[in-house]
């Protein structure tokens, strides 16, 4: 695993406003940064990246069987009671889900430590599945990289046969997608999705999370007053239990959603100490705690303090013995939080490295790279593209 700088292409960024990929900059910052490329072997793709994830995925299904079922662990995990009933359905159902995505420390030698599952609202689809793909193939094309180069990623194609295979169970409905107003990185993500979606032969249309609306029913409708019954939302489920038709989405006549919400067990960072207690010492895992399960393994590490609800790495506190380092600000802790040991994003060059290993389904899909000065990757931190060449 290398990173090797390369020269950007010449005037990408108006090829990306072209291609709708309108937050390639953001506050100024560049988000996508194509000065350098990571490197890797096919052996560390496979062995190291993709198998490890397809375990981990079966690892976290199995720890949903056991809370869905176990009141104190809902209480562990924040779930409200009137949701309970509902998410235990989805996961006895199976209802379907769509995608998913694994953050892990790897360093190109050790074993991949998994940080957390995002499981519910993974953002950056777009810039993994499409436009890291035409950046490798614009850079064969100029000799800027090997013909021999590769990428992991058949994230797009995986995506529009899922779409494909969720349509045959919901013949002629039209799929809402959502997401919240002013948010251009969501709205971009959603669009990317929603025409993965059409190139599978969905009829979709799109709403805010803010313009829906309730009928006299209690059944959910968009500005056209069309009934919703089948819905993507780039909305995390927490955020869905708090608002006024939190009512409505545990009723029977709920849409069925993607993602499923079973999956708000998956994305709750009390995912992270259930692994770890029922996969002890898994190769791919790091010691992590409930805060009153700490006890004596307090002093045999350093831990990184992770809200229960956090997202793009807020919140989060370095903590060793009696003092504690804030890392970084937000809006989430009164939930509570868990506890993982240490262990830094390894640094190529001055830069700290995340790993992001996409799922569709069940299936690896390909993998994404965020970079940042800081050890802590939050939503500014850089998009890298990558090549595989052994």
């Amino acid at each position: 695993m290398f990173r090797i700088a390369t020269p950007p292409r010449p005037d990408w960024q108006s090829l990306a406003e072209k291609m709708g990929f309108k937050f390639h900059t953001m506050y100024g910052e560049p988000y996508w940064d194509e000065s350098a490329y990571y490197q890797f072997s096919l052996e560390q793709i496979e062995q190291d990246l993709e198998a490890p994830s397809e375990e981990i995925h079966q690892m976290c299904l199995d720890i949903v069987d056991r809370v869905v079922h176990d009141a104190h662990l809902l209480d562990l995990f924040c779930i409200p009671e009137f949701a309970r009933e509902s998410i235990r359905d989805s996961w006895l159902e199976r209802q379907p889900s769509l995608y998913s995505r694994l953050d892990f420390a790897y360093d190109g030698v050790n074993p991949a430590k998994l940080y957390e599952n995002n499981a519910d609202t993974p953002t950056s689809v777009y810039e993994t599945g499409f436009w890291q793909w035409l950046w490798l193939q614009n850079q064969v094309d100029a000799g800027v990289l090997s013909r021999q180069s590769d990428q992991f990623n058949s994230l797009q194609e995986k995506l529009i046969q899922r779409f494909r295979q969720l349509l045959a169970t919901k013949p002629g409905q039209t799929l809402h997608f959502c997401c919240c107003k002013n948010t251009e990185e969501d709205r971009g993500t959603v669009k990317y999705l929603e025409d993965c979606a059409n190139a599978a032969g969905v009829r979709t249309k799109f709403v805010f999370v803010e313009d829906i609306g309730i009928t006299e029913h209690n059944q959910l409708t968009d500005l056209d007053d069309q009934i919703i019954t089948w819905m993507f939302k780039l909305y995390p489920w927490e955020f869905m239990f708090q608002e006024s038709f939190a009512n409505v989405i545990v009723n029977p006549n709920s849409p069925c959603w993607l993602e499923p919400s079973w999956k708000s067990i998956l994305s709750n960072k009390a995912l992270m100490p259930m692994l770890w207690r029922h996969f002890p010492n898994h190769p791919n895992l790091l010691p992590a705690f409930f805060e009153n399960e700490l006890g004596n393994n307090f002093k045999q590490y350093e831990w990184v303090k992770k809200p229960i609800f956090s997202r793009e790495g807020a919140n989060i506190s370095f903590v060793k013995a009696n003092s504690e380092q804030p890392m970084s600000d937000g809006p989430y802790g009164q939930e509570g939080f868990i506890y993982q040991a240490k262990h830094l994003l390894p640094k190529f060059q001055d830069n700290y490295t995340l790993i992001g290993s996409w799922l569709v389904n069940d299936k690896s899909a390909g993998i994404s790279i965020r970079e940042d000065k800081q050890p802590i990757t939050q939503d500014m931190s850089r998009f890298m593209p990558h090549i595989i060449l052994s």
